[in-house]
Formats: structure tokens, C-alpha cells, sequence
């Protein structure tokens, strides 16, 4: 059996458009056309990635993703937004959404998005095996749990959150650019839309540097990115 998709959307020719495409890359399908009926199927844990529309009846997409995160389910979302909605995109993806696609999109385009979400998720998964925690002065970071404490204090992430802190801790001391991390991180070219690793970015130091003012973990290399350092703490 085919790793099992999501689409929720409440237009009919797109749910068509989308299943039938979807479906001859060798995935299944289930479908919900409105944002309550969305949560509902997201929330049995039963699929490997949900296809989620902005505008819903009900409930909308950013609420939808808000509450499954909020609910601990981390299944991976390609969100699906209108021409234009930038502020949407950018607070999807602050949500928990791991991608998104505008439209008018290419189904071509949307199976390949599906295809490098799931082809990262389980390479995730392989990495995380290795090793049992990563630890930064004092935070350690769980790969295998998607869990990272400061000072003993468990704190809470996106899934994007997190993945940005792993790969920051696992290459700690090394300046990493915006570029590398989207490539390393979101698995896809944002076509310079590097806004979305500095709004992570800052998500991550509000929850682990003393001072987001004066950040001792993840400092700001100036022209070049970011580089995860062990603070004297």
C-alpha cells in the first residue's frame, strides 16, 4: 500500500484535479472540503502528509494547522495558498505548514513537492537514529523525540522549528547562509524568499537565548547568516 495523502480543499475541481494526479504517482487518497472535516481526518494520525488549502469553509487552513500542532500532530503540510497572500504564506509556515504552493499551480509541481516532504521526513528519521541528544552548553536537543530542553525546561516546537534547531546544533560553530539552510532544511528553493529562515530564526531564539537581544546561541554573521555557537553560560 502507497503512503496515504490528505487534500482538503472545498473546490471541486481541484480536489479531482489533485487526487487523480496524485493517485497515479502511487499515493492514496482521502478527501475533506472543509476545514472541520479536515482536522477531523488530520487528527486520526492515519496519513503521511496533508494538502491543505488557505481558504476553508469552517475552520481555515492556518487554523487548521495551528490546532493539529497544537494537538502534537506532526504530520507534514503542503499548504496551498492564493496568488498574492504572502502574509498567509509567511504565517502558515510560522504555524507548522513544512511548504506551500500558490495558485494556479502544476500537478507536476505538487507531486514533486509531496515527493521531497516525505523523501525529508524519512530522512529525518534515518539521522535521528544515530544519535540520542546533541547537547549546546545547556541545551539539549532529542532528535529521536523532537525535543530539545534549556536548563531542564522542555520546549515546545514547529516541526520546522525544530528540524532548523537540529541542523543548526549539528553543525555548530559553522556559518551557515539563508540559501543553505532553506536547501538543508525546507528541501526546496524558495527562490530567494529568505524571509522564512530569519522568521524561524526568531521563533527559535525567543524560546532558547536569555536575551533575543543578544543572542548567545545563534548568532547573526552579517552578509553571510547564521552560525550556532556554545555560549559561555
Amino acid at each position: 500500500m502507497g503512503e496515504k495523502i490528505l487534500i482538503v480543499d472545498d473546490e471541486q475541481s481541484i480536489v479531482t484535479l489533485l487526487q487523480y494526479n496524485i493517485e497515479r504517482a502511487g499515493f492514496e487518497t482521502d478527501v475533506a472540503y472543509d476545514g472541520n472535516e479536515g482536522f477531523t481526518k488530520a487528527s486520526s494520525g492515519q496519513f503521511d502528509l496533508i494538502v491543505l488549502d488557505l481558504m476553508l469553509p469552517g475552520m481555515e487552513g492556518t487554523e487548521v494547522c495551528k490546532a493539529l500542532r497544537q494537538n502534537k500532530i506532526d504530520t507534514p503540510i503542503l499548504m496551498l495558498t492564493a496568488k498574492g497572500d504572502e502574509l498567509d504564506r509567511i504565517l502558515g509556515l510560522e504555524l507548522g505548514a513544512d511548504d506551500y504552493l500558490t495558485k494556479p499551480f502544476s500537478p507536476k509541481e505538487v507531486v514533486a513537492r509531496i515527493k521531497a516532504i516525505l523523501r525529508r521526513t524519512r530522512k529525518q528519521g534515518e539521522q535521528t537514529e544515530e544519535e540520542p541528544f546533541i547537547k549546546v552548553a545547556d541545551l539539549i536537543v532529542y532528535p529521536q523525540q523532537y525535543e530539545a530542553t534549556i536548563k531542564d525546561q522542555t520546549l515546545s516546537f514547529t516541526r520546522k522549528e525544530f528540524e532548523l534547531l537540529y541542523y543548526l546544533v549539528k553543525h555548530k560553530g559553522r556559518v551557515l547562509s539563508r540559501d543553505q539552510l532553506l536547501s538543508a532544511v525546507w528541501n526546496y528553493d524558495f527562490v530567494g524568499d529568505t524571509r522564512i529562515v530569519d522568521v524561524h530564526i526568531s521563533h527559535l531564539r525567543e524560546k532558547i537565548e536569555p536575551d533575543t537581544k543578544r543572542p548567545v546561541y545563534i548568532k547573526t554573521i552579517r552578509g553571510l547568516g547564521y552560525k550556532m555557537e556554545e555560549p559561555n553560560v
